[in-house]
């Protein structure tokens, strides 16, 4: 469907702190602004996913280039 634009750094890294972000809201029940945890759901999507649309327009990616990839 979409080209992946995140490498496998990034990727691991979106994931982990979507989760983060999302396990805040189960910690701090009481807390007034726990909703603003649901902000982990964008990292952790592009994370799984693979594709960042913010990246697609700025032209960015993380990604070897296939070039790169032979190479290793």
């Amino acid at each position: 469907m979409f080209e992946q634009n995140v490498g496998l750094s990034d990727r691991a890294v979106r994931t982990l702190s979507g989760m983060f972000l999302i396990g805040l809201i189960f910690m701090a029940p009481d807390a007034p602004l726990r909703w603003l945890g649901l902000i982990g759901v964008v990292p952790l999507v592009t994370g799984i996913v693979g594709t960042c649309p913010f990246y697609m327009l700025m032209g960015k990616t993380t990604c070897p280039s296939k070039e790169e990839a032979k190479i290793r």
